[in-house]
């Protein structure tokens, strides 16, 4: 058993039920700021051309903006339900590293900052469901305890 195995398992035993209503409204967070990232393209195309540190082009911008809107969308809806938690979280975990450090350096690492502290509270949300993983009241919860077992084979 690795690492990686042996810490899932260990956020697998060490799973608290009352983090799933915590794993539900991070999806949902995300899941909204999705929904907010691509009913914003114009402003949030602006931005990128205005701040960006490579050459952007309006082709690559937009690339960006939908990459981003259906990875938060997606994921956040994956989490939600605690379906592929583990690996909906490992995706969101560089767009918001990448808020935390382009984005909110533009507009400043302020106490004022709402914006800044929303992005650390989530990025330190998908770390800990990195570990313990979805819970009890989830999708993978559900179909790892009505998988069947199956029948030990004779041997011939």
């Amino acid at each position: 058993m690795n690492v990686v195995q042996k810490v899932e398992h260990w956020g697998d035993v060490h799973h608290a039920k009352w983090l799933d209503a915590i794993r539900v409204l991070l999806g949902l967070i995300i899941f909204s700021k999705g929904i907010v990232f691509i009913s914003q393209t114009g402003a949030q195309q602006d931005w990128i051309l205005q701040n960006s540190m490579f050459s952007s082009t309006a082709l690559t911008s937009m690339a960006i903006i939908h990459t981003v809107a259906f990875v938060h969308i997606v994921g956040g809806l994956l989490i939600t339900m605690g379906l592929l938690t583990r690996f909906a979280v490992v995706i969101q975990i560089p767009i918001l590293l990448g808020a935390i450090f382009f984005v909110n350096i533009a507009r400043g690492f302020t106490f004022l900052n709402s914006e800044l502290w929303l992005s650390i509270v989530v990025l330190l949300m998908l770390v800990v469901f990195w570990v313990v993983g979805s819970g009890a009241f989830s999708v993978d919860h559900w179909i790892n305890m009505n998988r069947p077992v199956p029948k030990p084979q004779p041997h011939e």
